[in-house]
């Protein structure tokens, strides 16, 4: 009897397992924008959703679109590799927004209560460290 009950706590604990990282993500919200004189955009990452605004005056957070379980897999990964307590260390890998050659991007995520923001970077240049989430939700809004 007790081999049966520790089978079953096994298969209960192995099932437990895989879940938390999923948990974990949707109890987060990623903010991507990037933003010119003539350009604006807001993506935000939350609960298996992305919203998409391209109105810097709109106090809305744009039309939920759901996200595939494919991507939302690899978000998941892309997010636990990252360090956020290094967030707003990073250094962005190029200067291009300086002189209008390419949108200034900033990347927030509110994980437990916190809020991690990274420094200004070019649009389409992020720092290494969080370059495959960065380009994950821009790959997302061209669906």
């Amino acid at each position: 009897m007790k081999i049966y009950a520790l089978i079953l706590l096994n298969i209960f604990l192995s099932k437990g397992c895989g879940s938390d990282e999923q948990i974990e993500m949707k109890s987060a919200v990623v903010e991507y924008t990037a933003t010119t004189r003539g350009f604006f955009q807001k993506v935000t990452v939350k609960n298996q959703e992305v919203f998409v605004t391209k109105d810097r005056n709109s106090g809305e957070i744009g039309t939920a679109t759901k996200i595939s379980d494919a991507d939302w897999k690899e978000l998941i990964n892309d997010f636990k590799d990252i360090n956020l307590e290094e967030i707003p260390n990073l250094k962005s890998p190029t200067e291009k927004r300086f002189y209008d050659g390419a949108a200034i991007a900033n990347l927030n995520i509110t994980f437990k209560d916190k809020t991690y923001k990274s420094q200004s970077f070019d649009h389409g240049f992020p720092p290494a460290e969080i370059e495959k989430l960065v380009n994950k939700i821009n790959a997302l809004v061209k669906i």
